[in-house]
């Protein structure tokens, strides 16, 4: 455990030392639970500090629905702080900072509906989902906004990466963008 603060308690990882695991407190009584989502202090007071400018959400309907390894490129890297609304998912990070020692390590976090877990996707960090649960919803909150010209990624599948998502290849719903994304070992420096 990295801190508590508030209603919020968050994690760090050994082998990546930049994304961590935040988990709210939730309250319960006869009506059902109520949880505080995201309050800028306590954030604050454990570490993130970023400026979120854009919520997104997306829906998966089948379970193995593969979306990523994103990033987007400088002047509008984002990060990214990960929830799932509705279902679970495999959630995961992979450093791409070339002079990073982590880089081309990645994170793996099942996070599901009700747990109160997100994951912070820090800046230099492609990062991707697999739906472990049909009609899954995930939102997530960006520090910079969507620019298509500065959109990219890498392929989710890359063996060199060593992720063991639930899914294989061939059974895996991907877009057709996302299925012809490079292997790490092909993408030039982006975050030195």
């Amino acid at each position: 455990m990295i801190g508590r603060s508030g209603n919020v308690t968050a994690w760090g990882f050994a082998s990546v030392e930049a994304p961590m695991l935040f988990e709210t407190r939730r309250f319960a009584d006869p009506r059902g639970v109520f949880s505080e989502t995201y309050s800028r202090r306590d954030f604050a007071a454990l570490g993130l500090v970023e400026e979120f400018v854009q919520d997104n959400w997306s829906l998966s309907e089948r379970i193995g629905t593969v979306r990523g390894l994103h990033f987007q490129r400088r002047p509008h890297a984002q990060g990214k702080l990960v929830r799932v609304l509705r279902g679970r998912i495999l959630d995961v990070a992979v450093d791409i900072r070339s002079s990073s020692p982590t880089f081309g390590k990645h994170v793996a976090v099942e996070l599901a509906a009700g747990d109160g877990r997100m994951l912070w996707v820090p800046v230099g960090f492609a990062h991707g989902f697999c739906t472990l649960e049909p009609n899954t919803e995930v939102a997530y909150k960006v520090t910079a906004d969507y620019a298509p010209e500065s959109d990219a990624g890498i392929a989710w599948d890359d063996p060199a990466l060593g992720i063991g998502w639930p899914v294989a290849p061939e059974d895996a719903l991907v877009s057709r963008k996302d299925a012809l994304l490079p292997p790490l070992g092909d993408l030039p420096a982006v975050f030195p």
